[in-house]
C-alpha cells in the first residue's frame, strides 16, 4: 500500500511539473508603449531580428506593397522575415506616430536607402496582449 501511494504521488508530481513547462511564454512586448512596438518592427524588417515576431503581429495581420500589389498574411510575412533572419539593410530609419487614440495607433516608418526610400504606414491595435501591428502598407515615394 505504501509503495502504491508513493508511486501515485510521484506520478502526480511528474505530471504537474511537465505541465508547468508546457505553458506558453509570456509576451515580452505586452507592456510596451506603441513607440517601442514600432521600433521592434523596424528591427525585424531592417536588422533581421525575428525573435519577437510571434508577439509583434496581430493574428489578422495584413501586409500590402503598393509597388507590386503584393499581399501577405501573418504567416506568410513572418516566414519571409524568418527567411531573412540576420540580414541587415544598409539604410537609415526614422519613425513617427501620426495618431494615437484609444486602442488604435497609426505610425509611419521611413527607411532611406542610397537610391530609394521605403515608407511603411502601420496600424497598431491595443488589446489584452498589448500593442500589435495589425496592418502595414509599404510605399516607395519618388526621389526628388
Amino acid at each position: 500500500m505504501k509503495k502504491t501511494c508513493t508511486t501515485i504521488l510521484a506520478a502526480f508530481l511528474m505530471v504537474t511539473s511537465f505541465s508547468a513547462f508546457a505553458v506558453e511564454k509570456n509576451n515580452p512586448l505586452r507592456d510596451l508603449e506603441s513607440t517601442k512596438i514600432v521600433m521592434t518592427y523596424l528591427e525585424a524588417t531592417t536588422l533581421g531580428s525575428v525573435e519577437l515576431n510571434k508577439f509583434l503581429f496581430a493574428d489578422d495581420f495584413q501586409y500590402n506593397n503598393t509597388a507590386n500589389n503584393d499581399h501577405f498574411n501573418k504567416k506568410q510575412y513572418t516566414s519571409f522575415l524568418k527567411a531573412h533572419k540576420g540580414v541587415k539593410f544598409d539604410c537609415t530609419t526614422a519613425y513617427e506616430i501620426l495618431d494615437q487614440t484609444g486602442n488604435t495607433c497609426l505610425a509611419k516608418a521611413t527607411m532611406t536607402f542610397k537610391n530609394f526610400t521605403r515608407v511603411d504606414y502601420m496600424t497598431l491595435s491595443h488589446g489584452e496582449d498589448g500593442w500589435k501591428v495589425s496592418k502595414v502598407v509599404t510605399t516607395y515615394p519618388q526621389q526628388k
